[in-house]
């Protein structure tokens, strides 16, 4: 797409992941080309983000006519907000199809997902099952009840009908610090969720656990890669959207390497020794109990196989940099901030 100005509205802009986003679209060589519009919850945010050249709406997910109205003015939807949100997706929906109706042109829509779509149930046992970006039958063959399909089936029903091209980005487990002008200005989230909540538990119980055997694998990418596989992609649409698949062909897997569950309990465990919070630094295994207690739900998902292979995403010229070892020592990070957070309670 070229064009003198690209609108693009962001939604989750000053999230973990989506606000590290619009720091590198602040920071892009062509960075004063774009028209970059931001919801966000409250005014004070809105002000400082209007400091630093971006227009601001504020609202939420809950405000659809607002979603609507924003998604019609722009050429480019980045939507990083919540994956399972369907209301909030058709909202965004019919405001781009406003706009296909008004300029006879497919605006696009880049959406959040997650491999939680590709997640085994497997409890803490190995999984040998990889999907693939570039396999767009098994990709369109997970079932509606899975996590986040019900939006990522609505959007390539819409790509399907003309009036948008849609694009799924689909992050594994992310880590890791952010930085940028958001972090700068104070307003973007700082912490991911997943292995923090796996080292809460482990600093609450003062000992690393894991959950099963701790067998079961993730795939895994960096804040700094996954949104790095943002602006790779606007870009690649930029130049030569032709190029790009997009709807049931527009899925691009985040992942740079693997870890298992037993490997976060391993590091947790021995920063925790460090520390003199736990006895030992050998980790052991959740209790049923201790599973519902520490993770409700979820533990079903934490204990889950989700290996990815973003073949796709590299087609495009991503090159993630971050590895595991990058990986595991974040986990002390991790770990120091959840002990000074428990340590205030």
């Amino acid at each position: 797409m070229r064009m003198s100005s690209t609108k693009i509205f962001v939604t989750g802009a000053t999230g973990y992941v989506g606000g590290s986003v619009v720091n590198r679209l602040l920071l892009h060589p062509d960075a004063k080309s774009f028209e970059l519009t931001a919801l966000v919850r409250n005014a004070e945010k809105a002000e400082k983000l209007n400091a630093l050249g971006m227009k601001t709406v504020v609202g939420s997910y809950s405000n659809l006519e607002l979603l609507t109205e924003s998604a019609k003015g722009a050429d480019v939807v980045i939507a990083v907000a919540d994956s399972d949100n369907l209301v909030a997706a058709e909202a965004i929906l019919r405001g781009l199809k406003q706009r296909y109706e008004e300029t006879n042109k497919a605006p696009i829509l880049i959406h959040t997902s997650g491999t939680a779509i590709i997640a085994d149930n497997a409890h803490g046992q190995h999984g040998d099952h990889i999907y693939s970006d570039l396999d767009s039958d098994a990709i369109e063959a997970i079932p509606e009840a899975v996590p986040h399909r019900n939006v990522d089936i609505a959007l390539v029903k819409a790509d399907k009908e003309g009036y948008v091209k849609t694009y799924t980005i689909t992050p594994g487990t992310v880590f890791g610090p952010v930085e940028g002008p958001l972090v700068d200005a104070g307003v973007q989230h700082q912490h991911s969720v997943q292995v923090p909540a796996l080292i809460r538990a482990s600093v609450a119980r003062k000992q690393a656990g894991y959950i099963g055997a701790g067998k079961n694998v993730w795939s895994a990418a960096s804040n700094k890669d996954t949104a790095e596989l943002y602006v790779v992609l606007l870009d690649a649409l930029r130049k030569n959207p032709s190029s790009v698949g997009h709807g049931r062909d527009g899925f691009h897997f985040v992942e740079s390497f693997e870890y298992s569950g037993y490997e976060v309990a391993e590091e947790t465990g021995k920063v925790l020794a460090e520390l003199d919070i736990a006895k030992a630094a050998e980790p052991t295994t959740y209790t049923k109990e201790e599973c519902t207690q520490y993770f409700g739900d979820w533990w079903e998902i934490l204990s889950s196989n989700s290996r990815a292979k973003g073949e796709r995403s590299r087609a495009l010229g991503w090159k993630p940099v971050d590895g595991k070892d990058y990986f595991i020592g974040s986990i002390r990070f991790e770990v120091l901030k959840a002990a000074e957070s428990l340590q205030k309670k």
